[in-house]
């Protein structure tokens, strides 16, 4: 499968951005926790070069604990601070504000030397599609946010959210999308749901996943569906159709509809916490 994106609206969104960065303090990015580095832009690193940064690993409950934990020291060790959340359920979302308190303790004691005292942090979220990022903001806001309307600097359609004395969000409307020449990085966005299905061969896309599934995480399929994870991939695409009866006229197996199955399977961590890649895969 060849993997190709269109992002009409990248240039826009990253001007935009460039625009911004000079009123923040922090960038806050949000990653897919089953592909951390796979669901980051790389062109986020030359954009907050000299500002602080935090990565949040999301959608952490769906993905490995050993490896997430892998992860987190990954990234701790190239600089950044590292929080796994789950913002759909608002796991870790409590402990973002001491930790974006401290990813800024440099710029909090520059500003005490200054005599600028109370001065919230200003930090801008970026992320990629489908790691979260409006849950994400919905799940720290909460009811209690203030829109605090547009600052000087900031044209419209970006909005200053004041989530306490402390702290102000930048919410950016244009999301920056990767640009991949890599099509394992494309392979596994599909994985996650982050290219829409529709341009994609799903039969073939599910083949991908259960060769991976059984290299990694053998037995998986076979606990799931009550199957013998045929060595052939599209054997066992077909052992999926017919334990979940999904068939066309009467009784031919439909490989496609097993196919999407398994994906939103996946997708929703019904195959278990799996990781889609590991931090030896970039060393």
């Amino acid at each position: 499968m060849h993997f190709q994106w269109y992002p009409g609206h990248m240039t826009k969104a990253k001007r935009m951005m460039q625009e911004n960065i000079k009123l923040i303090d922090l960038v806050i990015e949000l990653v897919d926790a089953r592909i951390p580095v796979s669901s980051r832009n790389p062109e986020i690193d030359e954009l907050g070069k000299n500002k602080a940064r935090l990565i949040l690993l999301n959608k952490s409950d769906l993905a490995g604990d050993k490896w997430n934990d892998a992860w987190a020291e990954y990234f701790k060790e190239k600089g950044y601070s590292v929080l796994k959340v789950n913002s759909k359920k608002g796991g870790g979302i409590k402990s973002i504000q001491g930790v974006i308190q401290e990813a800024c303790k440099e710029k909090i004691e520059r500003d005490r030397k200054r005599g600028i005292l109370n001065r919230p942090v200003r930090a801008m979220v970026v992320g990629i599609p489908n790691v979260g990022k409006s849950t994400f903001i919905n799940a720290l806001a909460g009811k209690a946010c203030t829109k605090t309307g547009n600052k000087p600097g900031v044209t419209k359609g970006k909005q200053w959210i004041r989530l306490n004395k402390n702290v102000e969000l930048l919410d950016t409307p244009g999301i920056l999308w990767p640009k991949f020449e890599d099509q394992t990085v494309g392979l596994r966005l599909a994985f996650i749901g982050s290219i829409k299905d529709e341009i994609l061969n799903t039969e073939e896309l599910a083949m991908e996943l259960i060769r991976f599934l059984k290299e990694f995480y053998p037995g998986t399929l076979k606990e799931k569906y009550q199957i013998e994870e045929a060595e052939d991939d599209f054997s066992c695409l077909q052992e999926v159709a017919e334990s979940r009866h999904c068939l066309v006229k009467g009784s031919e197996l439909d490989t496609e509809k097993a196919a999407r199955l398994l994906l939103d399977d996946f997708r929703n961590g019904r195959l278990g916490k799996i990781t889609l890649e590991f931090p030896n895969d970039y060393e």
